[in-house]
């Protein structure tokens, strides 16, 4: 088995515990505001953060006015993608057809809104996909005008591991633990991350991860996002790990076959 490993991560991210907080209260809806005295939020190119604030009357007149929740925003706006290779009656679709996008997200408590729906992978048929990809893809393949310079770092796991390694994986793409990976003193092409997002395919003796990049070229970035998906995953040093460019996916078809695989290093034992 080799090239598999058991993983049961306690990693957790900075925003779990904000979210937390958060979950157990209910959110009463406001009142409708008239549009012309709507007051108007500030807006963000990546998500919004807006916040009803209850009519100037009705606090005279002594109303309670609705708790409102705090919203914790995300830096980016990310999109959860679905993809079945066979249909309910086993024909097998095309790549692009087979995509169908989910849902988007862009704070921390709809994130765990529509992540506590997802049935987990263990619970997902061979051959289905879940991609995860922030906003400025438009769809999630190698073709994609971010993606067609990148690649991505993949994992193969045994069964029976999958649910616990995708929820880390997600958890430190959207909190922000591989923002230190893109290249150093310089500013992201268009405001985009390095990391442009991940997948997890169920297949029928494996489950595999993997993780896009936006530049295949520069191999310290490589390494970096490298080092710290073996921290967030906390990956034991017997994993082997595979990189493949978007460019050769493009030429042989194919997300997995033809990687260059990559084996840590074994150290002598001091003693």
């Amino acid at each position: 088995m080799a090239g598999y490993f058991s993983n049961h991560s306690q990693f957790q991210t900075r925003f779990a515990n904000a979210a937390s907080s958060t979950t157990t209260t209910t959110v009463t809806t406001a009142p409708a505001i008239p549009s012309e005295t709507r007051p108007r939020p500030p807006t963000s190119r990546h998500f919004s953060t807006s916040v009803a604030h209850p009519p100037h009357e009705e606090r005279d007149r002594g109303v309670d006015a609705p708790v409102l929740l705090p919203v914790h925003p995300l830096r980016n706006t990310w999109v959860f993608w679905f993809r079945q290779q066979r249909t309910p009656g086993n024909k097998i679709t095309n790549y692009e057809e087979g995509i169908k996008k989910i849902a988007s997200f862009s704070s921390v408590e709809s994130f765990w809104g529509l992540q506590t729906h997802l049935s987990p992978p263990s619970a997902l048929l061979p051959t289905t996909d879940y991609l995860l990809f922030h906003a400025g893809v438009r769809r999630p393949v190698w073709e994609d005008p971010l993606n067609r310079a990148g690649g991505k770092w993949i994992v193969r796991l045994r069964k029976g591991v999958a649910d616990r390694v995708w929820e880390d994986l997600v958890m430190g793409i959207v909190g922000d633990m591989f923002d230190e990976c893109g290249t150093q003193g310089e500013g992201e092409e268009g405001g985009w991350p390095e990391i442009c997002g991940c997948t997890i395919s169920v297949r029928q003796s494996e489950d595999i991860v993997s993780l896009w990049n936006r530049v295949d070229g520069d191999a310290k970035v490589r390494e970096r996002i490298r080092d710290t998906l073996r921290a967030v995953l906390n990956l034991p040093p017997s994993t082997i790990m595979e990189y493949k460019s978007n460019n050769d996916s493009m030429q042989d078809k194919s997300s997995f076959r033809n990687s260059a695989i990559e084996r840590m290093p074994i150290i002598a034992d001091a003693s």
